[in-house]
């Protein structure tokens, strides 16, 4: 898996973290949510070279999706830019991607292994 890939699925676990301590179920902030996912991302799959395939334009509406239901769920909770003042969800959050990336790790030293002894 490549950094970039890393990165972004830390993305993922950092917001589905805040939707898990902050969900909202008002349909309002999941239509609009869509309804931005769908300009948006429609506007970057233009804008990035043909021939992505399915997950790269899944990931292109998924991150307007989550920027802006991310920022209706945080709204008025004293969040300081993406970190929630309550400790234990910074720990949790943190938790789940440095643990996501030490799986990533390992799979990658497992692989190279595998990989060396064939050859």
């Amino acid at each position: 898996m490549q950094s970039g890939k890393i990165v972004l699925w830390c993305y993922l676990i950092w917001y589905l973290t805040t939707v898990y301590f902050h969900f909202d179920p008002a349909p309002q902030i999941w239509i609009n949510a869509l309804g931005i996912s769908a300009i948006i991302g429609f506007a970057l799959m233009l804008s990035v070279s043909a021939g992505g395939g399915f997950w790269q334009n899944f990931r292109l509406f998924m991150m307007p999706f989550g920027v802006s239901s991310f920022s209706a769920l945080i709204k008025g909770k004293s969040f300081v830019f993406i970190f929630s003042p309550v400790l234990n969800e910074l720990f949790v959050s943190a938790s789940l991607c440095v643990g996501f990336v030490a799986i990533v790790l390992l799979f990658r030293h497992k692989y190279r292994a595998v990989n060396v002894g064939m050859k």
